[in-house]
């Protein structure tokens, strides 16, 4: 599910990151036009599982956003897809937040928009 409007752009893929999942999910991305200034979340609360196949789509997407001048996030990361990201050292990549609520504690960007 894709979740769109000006300023922010909320990401949230559901069950597995694998192979599959991940064309998917990368399909869902680049249906998207990254605009500048905009906010890309990922909302990972329904992803359970993710591979190393499962990054592609996430590291294309801070590509592109940053490409844009947008700011890409992740939010309620569960342990296992955690886990992927600490053991690629990915973790320091992404800006990693533990709620949706978090990211807006000290900004006032909260014009969601779903697409």
């Amino acid at each position: 599910m894709i979740i769109s409007q000006d300023q922010v752009v909320l990401f949230k893929p559901q069950g597995s990151i694998d192979l599959q999942g991940g064309m998917a999910f990368s399909k869902q991305m680049l249906e998207v036009i990254p605009q500048p200034d905009q906010l890309w979340v990922i909302d990972l609360s329904e992803v359970d599982f993710m591979d190393s196949s499962g990054l592609v789509p996430l590291i294309n997407g801070l590509t592109s956003a940053r490409e844009s001048g947008c700011r890409l996030v992740l939010c309620n990361v569960q342990a296992a897809v955690r886990l992927i990201l600490e053991l690629t050292q990915l973790d320091s990549v992404f800006e990693i937040f533990d709620t949706y609520d978090d990211i807006f504690t000290n900004t006032n960007e909260r014009n969601l928009a779903i697409a």
